[in-house]
């Protein structure tokens, strides 16, 4: 694949590259890890449990309406404002995790998150005080889009630039074990508060698992502030004492914008997927007859599913290669696209359950290489910048609109689910042309690495 020339996004002095040893002894690498799958499945936990609730009660709350799909399309929509949020979280905490460093960055995002969802959970309805409720409700879905955008791309980092070169995909496999874990203990909430009955789920029930959160907010800020700063960012931040006189990293980025663009490219069809078989899964099928109680105990499946396959599928990287396996990932989405819906649209449980679960699998081989691939992209001075800015807007453009797309589509098309496979297929070959173009990163130093 082209390599293309250094400019001033990569590292300028390769000579002294940190080697490995420097990534710190394996008893930190652990609890840098443990540190950063506690912060990521804590800031999952929170951002997909509103997720869950924009599709259960959220229209109604918030949204009232005399048409229940106006509602769902309108409580979706408060889903992309946080999604849109993301890549400016990206942007600013990358920013500062460049210049600053990154674990000051992730204390910060994970006190935004638990502020937001705290204040979630207490927010009064339209019933209470009118328009004011939705108002502030996407204001607090802002922040926590904020939040979450400068969290995945520090977390990653910190593990990425703590571990050896060459079992990277393995540890940041690890870390991204958080965004599952924090699905299955969102479903679990949001599943032990519908055990109450509908009035009062309704009515309070919804807001317990929101509240909840503050506990979890507690534990992980002890934990993340007993790790130590990324020590490839510490030998760079040695080597530039004048780092605060250079072009902000975005500019420098933009400069040479190919790796930016392919790290967002590639994730595309993971986040997309993610979309319709979690967030818009539990309205599309309660719609065709399946029971509510019946999508929720799949969903609680769904992520043991990603945490045997993501550090697997990450691991395996490190053996063949990031392309590969996302390649592999992203192909098969695209042909499995319409035996999905297909399977879905059945009206069996069984078919149901099994669709889904290969669904998950197949999105877990498109998302596992992310961490160590982004990582790997991007000299140290851009390093947090790139990552999280490709991340985020992968996510905004994969998942922020894909949920209100599908509903609207849903409607037009009097109720196929013809359009669901054909975004399912579109976004997956987008993954395919960025990872097909995108140079193998596998075992790149990071100290030394520049773009893309």
């Amino acid at each position: 694949m082209e390599q293309p020339a250094s400019t001033s996004v990569e590292e300028t002095n390769t000579a002294s590259a940190v080697p490995d040893s420097t990534a710190g002894d394996r008893s930190q690498l652990r609890k840098v890890t443990l540190s950063s799958l506690l912060g990521t499945t804590i800031e999952y936990y929170d951002f997909l449990l509103y997720s869950t609730m924009a599709a259960l009660v959220f229209g109604d709350l918030f949204f009232p309406s005399s048409n229940s799909a106006v509602s769902t399309i309108a409580a979706f929509g408060t889903l992309a404002a946080g999604y849109v949020a993301r890549p400016l979280g990206g942007l600013v905490f990358g920013h500062f995790g460049d210049r600053l460093g990154r674990k000051s960055m992730l204390v910060i995002t994970m006190v935004m998150m638990g502020i937001a969802s705290f204040a979630i959970g207490i927010l009064p309805t339209y019933e209470q005080i009118g328009v004011l409720a939705p108002i502030l409700l996407v204001t607090l879905r802002v922040v926590q889009g904020i939040a979450v955008g400068g969290e995945w791309g520090g977390a990653a980092l910190m593990v990425a630039e703590h571990s050896d070169d060459r079992r990277r995909g393995l540890w940041t496999g690890l870390m991204q074990l958080g965004s599952p874990i924090g699905f299955l203990l969102s479903t679990a909430a949001v599943m032990l508060a519908t055990l109450l009955p509908d009035e009062s789920f309704e009515s309070w029930g919804w807001r317990i698992p929101f509240i909840a959160s503050a506990a979890l907010l507690v534990i992980g800020l002890y934990i993340r502030m007993s790790v130590v700063e990324s020590p490839v960012f510490e030998e760079a931040a040695e080597k530039s004492k004048a780092a605060t006189s250079e072009k902000p990293p975005v500019l420098q980025l933009l400069r040479q914008p190919r790796p930016l663009i392919l790290a967002c490219a590639v994730g595309i069809g993971p986040f997309a997927m993610t979309a319709l078989i979690t967030s818009h899964i539990i309205s599309y099928t309660t719609s065709i007859g399946y029971e509510s109680s019946t999508i929720m105990q799949i969903l609680m499946v769904m992520p043991i599913v990603s945490i045997v396959a993501i550090p697997g599928f990450s691991a395996l990287s490190d053996r063949v290669g990031r392309r590969a396996v996302s390649l592999t990932g992203a192909a098969v989405a695209v042909l499995y696209a319409f035996p999905l819906y297909t399977m879905i649209d059945s009206g069996s449980v069984a078919l149901l359950t099994v669709s889904l679960l290969i669904a998950q699998s197949v999105q877990a081989a498109m998302y596992a290489p992310l961490a160590p691939m982004l990582s790997e992209m991007f000299g140290t001075n851009v390093r947090y910048t790139g990552v999280s800015f490709g991340y985020q807007f992968a996510s905004l453009i994969g998942a922020g609109f894909t949920p209100m797309i599908a509903a609207s589509l849903l409607v037009a098309s009097d109720g196929s689910s013809l359009p669901l496979s054909i975004i399912l297929a579109g976004t997956a070959c987008v993954t395919i042309l960025a990872a097909w173009t995108a140079s193998e990163t596998s075992g790149k130093n990071l100290a030394g690495s520049g773009s893309e």
